[in-house]
């Protein structure tokens, strides 16, 4: 880059706690996916999981590190359109974490999911054997209404996630940019060192959140 001193190889962009978010959704979801219709013990145990989950990446997009924080990393239709224009260029985004769409993409993703798990939970299948852990909650009309549209919104979530893998590819093309590789070892090239941590503190807190809800919902929010 001319003009300027290059950039740091080994900047931080990425707390432990985001990069094992992420890589355990990616398996979870796998899990789910392969296991619904099929195993459906491990189907809603790993359900259990992807709530537990979301409930972290909620707490930490408020509560975490600072490249995790929604606040640090949401942006304006504006800045989402300047960002947009760029698209054509080869130039490395140069500002930490998500870009503006990046961003959005993440929110869409992560509300897709609430969505479509929290449908699961309600839902029931046609002979009422297998039953979502909120099920008692409704009528069997309604569950299975709800079961129709966690299958339905699952068709969602996999778009979301093959739009996802195609922008990992075009920065990898085209940007040469490597997003797997941040997510990995949490490091990207940056001119400085960008993520300001959240204490140990506030991880306990998020854990403790995520396995309390999760383990609330398994037993069908009875105490």
């Amino acid at each position: 880059m001319a003009g300027g001193s290059a950039p740091s190889e080994g900047a931080r962009i990425w707390d432990g706690p985001t990069r094992v978010f992420h890589w355990a959704l990616v398996v979870l979801l796998l899990v789910s996916w392969l296991t619904a219709g099929e195993n459906m013990q491990v189907h809603r145990w790993s359900g259990y999981g992807v709530i537990g989950l979301l409930v972290f990446r909620l707490w930490w997009g408020v509560a975490g590190g600072s490249t995790a924080r929604f606040a640090s990393f949401l942006k304006g239709p504006k800045a989402t359109l300047a960002y947009a224009r760029t698209l054509g260029s080869r130039t490395l985004n140069g500002a930490p974490g998500h870009n503006p769409l990046g961003a959005w993409s993440v929110m869409a993703m992560l509300a897709a999911l609430l969505v479509q798990v929290g449908l699961g939970l309600f839902a029931s299948d046609i002979d009422g054997l297998e039953s979502g852990p909120l099920s008692h909650l409704v009528d069997f009309d309604a569950s299975r209404v709800a079961a129709e549209l966690h299958e339905t919104t699952f068709r969602v979530v996999q778009g979301l996630v093959v739009l996802h893998l195609a922008a990992i590819g075009y920065y990898w093309l085209w940007k040469r940019q490597n997003l797997i590789g941040a997510m990995l070892t949490g490091k990207q090239r940056l001119a400085t060192e960008a993520l300001r941590p959240a204490s140990m503190v506030r991880l306990l807190i998020g854990v403790v959140l995520a396995v309390a809800v999760a383990w609330f919902i398994a037993k069908g929010a009875r105490l």
